[in-house]
C-alpha cells in the first residue's frame, strides 16, 4: 500500500529482528493512519527537501518486536508514530538538524548513538513537543541529553 510518492506501508513494517526471530510485524489497520501521518508530516517533506532517499531502519514495531529490540514500553513505534531513519551520504546529526531546520511538525527527534535519526509525530489532535535529544551509551546505559549534538 502506497502511503506517499516515496514511501509504502511495507517499508515501514520491515524489521530484521522480526525476520531473524520469526516474529510478526504487520501493522494492524488502526495503526495505518498514524503511519500515514508520520509520512505526510515528516518523512515525505524531508525526502522532498533533501532530494535524497530516506532509508527507514525501523518503523512500526509490534509489541513482540519492540520487546526483542529493547524498545521503551511506551514506544511511539508501536503506535506507528515513529521511525528510525538514515540518509545515505549524510551524518545522523545533519539529518536530525534538517528535520528541525525545515520546521517540520515533529514531536521528537533524537540523534541516536550516531547511528540513526529517530523521528516521531504527535498523535492526531495533540500539539507536537518539538523535543530534540541526543542519545549516547555510557557504561552500558542509554543517556539522553537535550539538543542535537
Amino acid at each position: 500500500m502506497k502511503l506517499s510518492e516515496n514511501f509504502d506501508l511495507a517499508e515501514l513494517q520491515v524489521s530484521q529482528t522480526a525476520a531473524r526471530r520469526g516474529l510478526s510485524n504487520v501493522a494492524p489497520m488502526e495503526i495505518v493512519p498514524n503511519l500515514r501521518r508520520l509520512v505526510d508530516l515528516v518523512l515525505q517533506p524531508l525526502r522532498d527537501a533533501l532530494g535524497r532517499p530516506i532509508v527507514v531502519t525501523s518503523g512500526y514495531r509490534s509489541s513482540a518486536v519492540n520487546a526483542a529490540v529493547g524498545g521503551a514500553e511506551n514506544s511511539a513505534h508501536m503506535r506507528g508514530l515513529a521511525a528510525d531513519i538514515i540518509v545515505p551520504g549524510m551524518s545522523v546529526r545533519d539529518v536530525c538538524r534538517e528535520v528541525v531546520r525545515l520546521g517540520l511538525p515533529f514531536d521528537q527527534v533524537i540523534a541516536e548513538f550516531g547511528e540513526w535519526c529517530h523521528v516521531a509525530v504527535a498523535p492526531s489532535g495533540r500539539e507536537p513537543r518539538r523535543e530534540q535529544l541526543t542519545a549516547t551509551r555510557q557504561g552500558g546505559v542509554t543517556v539522553y541529553s537535550k539538543g542535537i549534538a
